[in-house]
Parts: C-alpha cells; sequence; structure tokens
C-alpha cells in the first residue's frame, strides 16, 4: 500500500484543533471515581509454564465496575529488588493468549503485566479470559462499535477504565518498584497505553506504537480498515447516527488524552498505515503533554515504508534503549 495520508512535511507539522467534549475531564473523573476497589488485586496464582528463566502469575483485579480482569504477570526469575515495570494493553480483537507468548520486558529485566481485553480476544492470537457483562447497548458486534451511541455504554470507557486499573494493580504486586512503572501498547494497545498516560499522572514513561484511537475523525474519513471500518459500516445501516456516535468518540480521542499526559513518551508510525493513519500519532505527539504545564519529552519514530506492522523488531531495540534510559532494569 503506498502512502495515503498527509506528506511527510505535513505530518511534522500536523496540530489539529483538539476535537473534545466540554465536559470530557469530569467524564473520566467520575468514570474513575466509580472505579475505585477496596483492593487492587483480587488474586494472583503462580502458573507452570515450563520457563526456567521467569516467573509467571495469573492475576485478576478489578476493572470497570469491579468486573475482574484477568492478566499474565510475568518477571525474571530469582530477580532480587523491586523492579521497574511495565503494563502492556494488546490490540484490537486480541486477548492475552499464553502466558510464554510475550517475553520480551521480562527478559530484559522488567516486571510485566500483560492485560486481558474484556469482550475480545476471539479474532487471533490465541483467547483471552474476560466477558464483558455490560456489552448489551445498541451497536454492532464489533468492539469498536459496542454501545456507540453514548458515551456510557460504549466499549472504551470501560476498557480504558480497566486499563488505568491494571497500573494500580501492578503497582501492588509483590517485586514491583511503584514508582517505575511504564504504560506500552501497539495498535488498539498504543491508543489504551495513550489514554492511560493522560489519566494517571505519575507514570514514569509511555510507549505508544501505531495507535487506534487518535485523530478518530479524520481517520473515518480515510479508511475503511479494521476498527474503523466497523464503525463506518455501522453507521452506514444507522443512517442519521452519526452525530451520537462522534459525540461518543470524542471522550476516548487519544489526542485528548495526550494533551494531559506527562510522563516521557516514545512513539512509532509507519506512514504507510491504512489501519491507523500515521496523521493521528503525528497529532497526539505534537500536542503531547501541551494541558499539563511542562513540557515532556517525547520522540516520533517513523517507518516511511512499513504499514501497520511499523518498525516491528527493530522499532523494540529502540524502546527498550528508550525505556533502558529511564527505568533501569
Amino acid at each position: 500500500m503506498p502512502a495515503f495520508d498527509m506528506p511527510l512535511d505535513q505530518l511534522e507539522n500536523h496540530r489539529p484543533v483538539p476535537d473534545e467534549p466540554a465536559d470530557f475531564d469530569a467524564f473520566w473523573q467520575a468514570t474513575l471515581k466509580d472505579a475505585e476497589p477496596a483492593s487492587p488485586v483480587l488474586s494472583a496464582r503462580p502458573v507452570a509454564t515450563g520457563l526456567r528463566l521467569v516467573d509467571t502469575w495469573d492475576v485478576t483485579f478489578p476493572g470497570f465496575a469491579g468486573d475482574p480482569v484477568r492478566a499474565w504477570y510475568t518477571r525474571p526469575a530469582r530477580a532480587a529488588g523491586p523492579l521497574p515495570a511495565v503494563v502492556e494493553y494488546a490490540g484490537y480483537g486480541r486477548g492475552r493468549g499464553l502466558p510464554h507468548e510475550r517475553l520480551t520486558w521480562a527478559a530484559a529485566g522488567y516486571a510485566h503485566l500483560l492485560m486481558d481485553n474484556r469482550g475480545q480476544g476471539d479474532q487471533y492470537g490465541n483467547g483471552g479470559a474476560t466477558p464483558d457483562p455490560h456489552a448489551v447497548a445498541p451497536g454492532g458486534p464489533g468492539p469498536a462499535v459496542r454501545g456507540l451511541l453514548d458515551p456510557y455504554d460504549y466499549h472504551y470507557r470501560r476498557l480504558i477504565t480497566d486499563a488505568v486499573r491494571a497500573v494500580a494493580a501492578l503497582r501492588a504486586l509483590p517485586g514491583v518498584d511503584p514508582a517505575r512503572v511504564a504504560a506500552a501498547g501497539n495498535s488498539q494497545g498504543g491508543g489504551l497505553a495513550l489514554a492511560v498516560a493522560g489519566l494517571v499522572p505519575d507514570l514514569a514513561a509511555v510507549l505508544v506504537t501505531a495507535p487506534l484511537l487518535c485523530g478518530i475523525r479524520r481517520a473515518l474519513d480515510l479508511t475503511d480498515a479494521g476498527p474503523y471500518g466497523e464503525i463506518a459500516a455501522y453507521l452506514a445501516v444507522h443512517r442519521g447516527a452519526e452525530t451520537a456516535a462522534l459525540r461518543t468518540l470524542g471522550y476516548v480521542e487519544g489526542i485528548s488524552f495526550a494533551r494531559r499526559a506527562t510522563a516521557p513518551a516514545h512513539f512509532g508510525v509507519g506512514l504507510r498505515d491504512t489501519v491507523c493513519p500515521p496523521s493521528g500519532a503525528y497529532a497526539a505527539c505534537h500536542r503531547y503533554g501541551e494541558l499539563t504545564g511542562g513540557d515532556p519529552h517525547r520522540e516520533l519514530h517513523a517507518y516511511p515504508f512499513n504499514g501497520h506492522e511499523g518498525g516491528e523488531a527493530a522499532h523494540t531495540r529502540r524502546q527498550l534503549d528508550w525505556l533502558s534510559g529511564r527505568l533501569t532494569p
């Protein structure tokens, strides 16, 4: 797929006018207040994985409305002292899979929590274990359109709340230094990491790759691929629902979360990405931290000839080098 978004010189200066509801902050403050549990972790059970160099636990923590959310917690075996930690969010349609699938962060010396996606896990990978008991509002079958017509019913209100609660859960687990926690994710996971950066004021770092939910209105005009295509297909049938849908999407816009973030940030993007158009990532990076009264470090690495896969392992190496300078294992 050839480059289809803005030319690079325009992307490097792309700062769209924020598209957010007037009560954006009040909405999320109330949502997160309602989700504050008595305990950040419900259970943590050791799991036999057959791997000798890491230890893994099957963790359950309370997410939106106290719903149990599953996660894998993995750390280097026999590691001494509280470790810096990474909470990772998975891509669209994917669950937490199997505990031995994602070992990069633990192998690098970090404690690692991989959050399951509620109501997802059936599109690729090795499944999930977290249902979404609130997915009853009008909307299509895909997560991107569940409850789309009302921000209080929307799937991403629940999933973003889970993502915030995952940080609290990780900080409460044994062997974690709560002052050195980073959020990371790719695609939908990148969008969740960015939301967490805007909602959790004391993160140590954030790693965002090919983020979904950034520049949503522009993405709906540019692509029919992936989650954005599901939204367009829903609105093609439900003519007249566009105003309500766009209002809901305004509450989960990644650029708005980015404006409120304070942690140092590392972005990655493929310039031929038709799933999550690169203009969204550039806009989030350029507006990152602008409402916080500071100027947090952020950098963006672009891959001109790559699509949604971005820099893959080459980018992971960049992430490892960058994060090591901020959260020394």
